[in-house]
C-alpha cells in the first residue's frame, strides 16, 4: 500500500541491510552529504584561522636611538597597523620574551581538536550520532562567538580550545553520519570529497581576512555562518546504522521508509527484512573486539601501524605547518594564501584520479616526495626572489593537499576490521601530535629562515620512505581479523 502512486525503483540486495533498503547512493544521500558537507567549512575556517589571527605585524620602537624594539631601552613600540588594525598580536602584545605565546594558542587548538574528536567519538557511539553531531555543531557557534569577546589571552586560548574542541567533534561525527547511509560503490569517492568544504573553507578565509581587518570582527565572521546550524535540528535524523546495532528496531525502520520514499525504493518489505536482518545479528556470536595493543602485538602489523602513524604526523605537520609558513614569507599574505590554499580543491580531486589508477601506496610516495623536494629546494632559495620561495611552499602544500584524503582512505582500508576503529583513532591522534609542533617548527625560521622548510622537507622524505613498507590495498579485499592484519600484503614464499 505504501508504494501505491510512487514510481519505485528497486533497489539491489547486499549483504548490509540498511543499504539494502534504501540503495547505495541516491537522491536523498546526495541531498543528505550536501546539508552535511556545510559543517566542514567551519572546521577549516576554526582550524586555519590562526594565519590571520596572529597574522604577522611589525614592530618597530619609537624611543630616540633604539632601533630595536625588544631592547629594555625601548620605551615606546608601535605596531605597523597598515594591513591589519587589530590581531591578537597587537591586542596583548605578543612579541619579544611573549612571542611564543601566538604559537602556544594554535598548538592548544590542535589539542583541542584532537581531545573534541576522541570525546565526541564516544559520545556518538554511546548515545547517538544525532545528539553528537548537534552538541558540537552548537558548541562551536557559542564558544566561537565568545571568542570574538575574549578581554585577555588566556580567556581567549581557553575558548579557542573549547571552540577546537567542538571543531574536532564536527569533523569525527559528520563523517560516520555520512558513512553509514553510502553503499560501498560510492563510499571511497564520498570520502575523498568529504575533503572539499575544509579546502573551501582554508580558501576563504583570506577572502574574510581582507574585507575584515580586525581580529574580532574576523572571528565572529568565520563563526556566525554556524548559526544556520539550526536547520539541523529538522533534518538530520539519527543513524538508521546506529539505531539498527543498538536494538532500537522501530526507531529504525521509521527513519528508514522515510529516506526510502525519497529514494523511491520500496518501503513494504522493509519491516520483514529488517527484523530477519535483526534476529540473524542478535544469534551471531559476539565477535571478540581488538584492542589498541593488538596494533602492535605481531611484527609485520606493528610495522603497517608504525609506518601508517609517520604519514599521518607529517602530512597534518606539513599541511598545517606549510600553511601558516605561507604567511610569514613576504609578499601579499591575502595572495600567497589564497593561492596555496585553493590548490587543495585540485589537489583533492587529482587524490580520486591517483588512488584510483596508481593505488594508494604509490600515490602517497609521490606526493609527499612532491612536499619533501619541493621544501628542501626551498632550503637552497631562501634567500632568493620571494615569489620563488611562494612558489615552493605552494607546491609543498599542494603535494599535502593530495596526501591528505589518501591519509584518509588508506588508513581506514590498512587495518583489520576488529581494530580499525583503534588504528585510525591511533593515526588521528597522532597526526594532531604533528599539528600541534607545527606553529613551533614554523617559529624556528626566526632563528635561521631555512631551518622550517628543510624540517617540513626531510619529514615528508622519511613518509616516502616509509610508504615502502606499507601494502597496497587497492581493489583488495579488506582484512578482519587480527591473523588477516598480520598476513594481509605480506609476500608470499616462494
Amino acid at each position: 500500500m505504501g508504494d501505491l502512486g510512487r514510481k519505485i525503483i528497486p533497489v539491489e540486495k547486499t549483504a548490509d541491510p540498511i543499504i539494502s533498503q534504501i540503495g547505495d547512493f541516491r537522491r536523498y544521500q546526495l541531498f543528505f552529504c550536501g546539508i552535511i558537507f556545510l559543517s566542514k567549512f567551519g572546521t577549516g575556517w576554526h582550524t586555519l584561522a590562526h594565519i590571520f589571527l596572529a597574522a604577522p605585524t611589525e614592530l618597530s620602537c619609537k624611543t630616540e636611538n633604539v632601533t630595536n624594539p625588544c631592547s629594555k631601552d625601548c620605551d615606546e613600540k608601535e605596531f605597523d597597523t597598515s594591513i591589519f588594525k587589530s590581531t591578537i598580536i597587537t591586542e596583548w602584545d605578543l612579541t619579544c620574551d611573549h612571542k611564543f605565546l601566538a604559537s602556544l594558542s594554535q598548538s592548544i587548538v590542535m589539542m583541542g581538536i584532537m581531545f573534541g574528536s576522541m570525546f565526541f567519538g564516544m559520545i556518538s557511539d554511546r548515545f547517538g550520532r544525532r545528539p553528537a553531531f548537534l552538541g558540537c555543531c552548537y558548541m562551536q557557534l557559542i564558544s566561537g562567538l565568545i571568542v570574538s569577546l575574549s578581554p585577555y589571552y588566556w580567556f581567549y586560548v581557553v575558548f579557542r580550545f573549547l571552540t577546537a574542541f567542538a571543531t574536532g567533534g564536527t569533523m569525527c561525527t559528520s563523517f560516520v553520519l555520512i558513512m553509514e547511509i553510502i553503499g560501498p560503490k560510492r563510499r571511497e569517492l564520498v570520502a575523498i570529497l568529504y575533503q572539499i568544504p575544509f579546502n573551501l573553507g582554508h580558501a576563504s578565509l583570506p577572502l574574510f581576512s581582507y574585507f575584515i581587518r580586525t581580529w574580532r570582527w574576523f572571528h565572529f565572521s568565520i563563526t556566525i555562518f554556524s548559526a544556520v546550524f539550526i536547520i539541523y535540528i529538522c533534518l538530520v535524523p539519527e543513524s538508521p546504522r546506529w539505531l539498527y546495532t543498538q536494538g532500537r528496531l522501530d526507531e529504525s525502520v521509521k527513519i528508514l521508509e522515510k529516506i526510502a520514499k525519497r529514494n523511491r525504493a520500496p518501503t513494504d518489505t522493509i519491516r520483514a527484512e529488517m527484523d530477519t536482518a535483526f534476529k540473524a545479528l542478535a544469534a551471531k556470536t559476539p565477535t571478540k573486539k581488538g584492542t589498541m595493543i593488538d596494533l602492535f602485538r605481531t611484527p609485520y602489523l606493528r610495522l603497517k601501524t608504525i609506518c601508517m602513524v609517520i604519514d599521518w604526523i607529517v602530512v597534518c605537520m606539513v599541511y598545517y605547518g606549510t600553511s601558516q609558513y605561507i604567511s610569514k614569507l613576504g609578499g601579499d599574505i591575502f595572495v600567497n594564501n589564497a593561492i596555496g590554499a585553493a590548490l587543495g580543491v585540485p589537489g583533492t580531486l587529482l587524490c580520486i584520479v591517483m588512488t584510483k589508477y596508481l593505488g594508494r601506496r604509490i600515490t602517497m610516495m609521490i606526493t609527499n616526495a612532491i612536499s619533501g623536494v619541493a621544501l628542501l629546494a626551498l632550503v637552497f632559495l631562501i634567500y632568493s626572489d620571494m615569489t620563488i620561495q611562494v612558489v615552493c611552499a605552494v607546491i609543498g602544500l599542494f603535494g599535502a593537499s593530495i596526501t591528505f584524503p589518501n591519509a584518509y582512505l588508506w588508513g581506514g582500508e590498512i587495518f583489520p576490521t576488529v581494530v580499525r576503529s583503534n588504528g585510525l583513532g591511533l593515526c588521528s591522534m597522532f597526526g594532531r601530535v604533528g599539528g600541534l609542533l607545527a606553529p613551533f617548527i614554523c617559529d624556528l625560521s626566526h632563528f635561521k629562515p631555512w631551518i622550517t622548510p628543510l624540517v617540513f622537507g626531510a619529514v615528508s622524505i622519511i613518509a616516502v620512505i616509509g610508504t615502502i613498507f606499507l601494502p597496497e590495498t587497492r581493489g583488495m579485499p579488506l582484512p578482519e581479523t587480527l591473523e588477516d592484519g598480520e598476513t594481509f600484503g605480506r609476500k608470499k614464499e616462494a
